[in-house]
Order: C-alpha cells, then sequence, then structure tokens
C-alpha cells in the first residue's frame, strides 16, 4: 500500500465516502466468514496488520473470528519501514512495532492485513519482512480497499471493496482507534507545488 495514499489524502470538504462505519463493519464479517472457510476452520491462522490502520484491522478481524470459532486467534504486527523500496526517496520515518504472537508464524497460515492495496510494493516490503522472521505455511492477504495500478504481481485474497480509481485520485482510510471515525474518502489527488489543478 502507498502509505501517503491513505494519510494526506483528501479533506472532507473535497472527498466523498465510499464506505461508512456499517459499511466497514460489514465486510470485516464477511472476510472473517471467508477466512475460516478457506482455512477450514482457522486453527492455524495468525493475523498480522501492516501499520497503522491495517493493525486496527486485524484486531478487529480476530474478534470477529473469535466468535465465528469460539478460539482466540493469534494477532500481531509487522513493521515494514526498513523493507521499503523507498526508503532512499522520502525522508527518515518512524519505526513502528512488530509483534508476533508467542507461538510464532512457523508452520502457520499468516493473513498479513493492511487498509488499502495499491502498487503492492508495500506487500513486498512485508513479505520481506516475514522472511526475516520465520517460515510459514501460507500467506494470505486481507485487504479493505483494493484500487488498483499494481506494479507487481501482487493480488489480494480478500477484499472488501475494489474501487477502481485513477492515478488522480486519493483513498483516505478513516479508522475510529486513529481518527476518531470509520470512513473510507476518495477524492482529488493535491497537486504538487507548481502543477496546475486539474
Amino acid at each position: 500500500m502507498d502509505k501517503q495514499d491513505t494519510h494526506a489524502g483528501p479533506q472532507a470538504s473535497d472527498a466523498r465516502p465510499v464506505l461508512e462505519g456499517p459499511d466497514i463493519a460489514r465486510v470485516l464479517t464477511r472476510i472473517a466468514h471467508e477466512i475460516v472457510e478457506r482455512a477450514k476452520g482457522a486453527d492455524d491462522v495468525v493475523l498480522l496488520g501492516i501499520p497503522t490502520r491495517g493493525v486496527f484491522l486485524a484486531q478487529r478481524l480476530a474478534a470477529k473470528l473469535e466468535q465465528i470459532t469460539e478460539r482466540k486467534v493469534p494477532v500481531g504486527s509487522l513493521d515494514i519501514t526498513m523493507y521499503r523500496d523507498d526508503l532512499r526517496m522520502h525522508p527518515p520515518r518512524a519505526l513502528a512495532r512488530t509483534e508476533i504472537p508467542g507461538d510464532g508464524i512457523d508452520g502457520r497460515l499468516v493473513v498479513l492485513v493492511d487498509d488499502v492495496l495499491f502498487s503492492g510494493r508495500t506487500i513486498r516490503a512485508a513479505l520481506d519482512a516475514l522472511n526475516d522472521i520465520g517460515r510459514p505455511r501460507a500467506v494470505q492477504l486481507a485487504v479493505l480497499v483494493d484500487r488498483g495500478h499494481r506494479e507487481l504481481p501482487i493480488r489480494a485474497d480478500y477484499v472488501g471493496k475494489n474501487l477502481p480509481t485513477s492515478l488522480r485520485e486519493t483513498v483516505k482510510v478513516q479508522l475510529a482507534e486513529e481518527d476518531g471515525r470509520d470512513t473510507v474518502l476518495l477524492g482529488a489527488k493535491p497537486a504538487a507545488p507548481g502543477e496546475p489543478q486539474p
């Protein structure tokens, strides 16, 4: 996911909501059921959220999986900062936390969780980070929004909403834990300094 895409996105005045709180809750419930179905019960599933909003989504998915299976699902976070291929092009960024559940990931089905899937470069970095931690049985990807424009051969196994976008648009995910409300906003990308507005 392109992190600046979700954080420096449109203001409420020039963006329209494409998902609201009840929609987000509904798609997370659907994704949880899909995970249980594909994993045949989710016995060996570990959820790892990609900071920041992917971690909150992973925690919500874990709660829904526990409701469905009546079993606690391990959940953690996976910081990919040092694995990004654009580190040289951006100012230094603060490291987030990597928290791997106590039983680790070896031989488990790891479901990476992120808010927006865009170029695929964030997920490539997450796979590299995962490789340094252990050897899962399999890795799957769950995202709240897939906005297209892939630059790498990466696709999500579980998608809350496919949202076709142009490169002149930006997608901003807001979650109550971080932003005080649940919504996904689609708006015009701010023009770079000196670039005329379309």
